[in-house]
């Protein structure tokens, strides 16, 4: 069968530019059979059909004179959000990651705050779905250790890492999947995933760090508190329909008396 790369089949599908289907791939947001294509380049039939996740757009949580707080969709970069408002960012979230996501407006405000961070006064609560039953309540403080590559940062627990303590409380489980909450009072590179992937529970669509195949990350950025804010981002619709979290059961058929 005649093969063709990726993102000229998506091109040629939504009559867009090449450069444009390239970008959507490397975004993460393009299936095919339900499967995510992540390499443009990669060759497929040419009778191949795609889909295209649709992006939120962002949305302001909060906005005063010294901040604003934006509600970051999955699938685009925290540097997307700065450049679209046109402001620095006061801290990151990785690209599958949703949630509260905050810009400063003004220096003398920014300063401050890098100061509750690094006195670790600053609140920040993630919900996550990961594999596994998640029982109790524990505190994961692994010491993290991170590596850049060319493809982008790699974390891992090391005894020659930086302290990093994440606790995390369970909500809800469903089969063989939780939901957890976990709060982080150290905000070191990829923490919270590195942290479950290492008591065996690693985060629903983190592949990096072991987690089974999903759309996304399944991570969101739930509450952010610093000085007297107190900033909440919704669950996204996806974090609530729980169903889809898993396969769908094949039914047996019964055998005819």
């Amino acid at each position: 069968m005649k093969k063709e790369k990726a993102y000229i089949l998506l091109a040629r599908q939504e009559g867009i530019s090449n450069r444009k289907a390239k970008e959507l791939i490397d975004k993460g947001v393009v299936y095919s059979h339900d499967r995510k294509i992540k390499i443009a380049r990669g060759l497929m039939p040419v009778n191949s059909r795609f889909k295209i996740e649709e992006v939120p757009e962002p949305q302001i949580l909060f906005e005063d004179e010294n901040l604003v707080a934006v509600d970051k969709p999955p699938y685009t970069t925290s540097e997307e959000i700065a450049r679209r408002f046109k402001l620095p960012l006061l801290h990151r979230l990785d690209k599958e990651t949703s949630g509260v996501l905050v810009l400063t407006k003004n220096e003398e405000f920014r300063q401050k705050a890098v100061e509750e961070f690094k006195n670790r006064r600053v609140y920040k609560e993630y919900l996550a779905w990961v594999t596994g039953i998640v029982p109790e309540p524990m505190e994961i403080d692994f010491p993290i250790k991170v590596i850049k590559t060319r493809s982008g940062a790699i974390a891992k627990v090391a005894p020659d890492g930086e302290e990093a303590v994440t606790k995390v409380e369970p909500i809800l489980a469903f089969r063989t999947k939780s939901k957890v909450k976990a709060v982080i009072e150290t905000g070191r590179t990829h923490q919270i995933r590195v942290h479950l992937a290492e008591v065996g529970h690693p985060i629903i669509g983190d592949t990096r760090y072991g987690g089974p195949e999903y759309k996304r990350v399944m991570l969101h950025h739930h509450r952010f508190k610093l000085f007297n804010y107190d900033i909440i981002s919704p669950e996204p619709e996806d974090f609530i329909m729980r169903e889809q979290m898993e396969p769908p059961r094949r039914r047996k058929k019964r055998r005819k008396k």
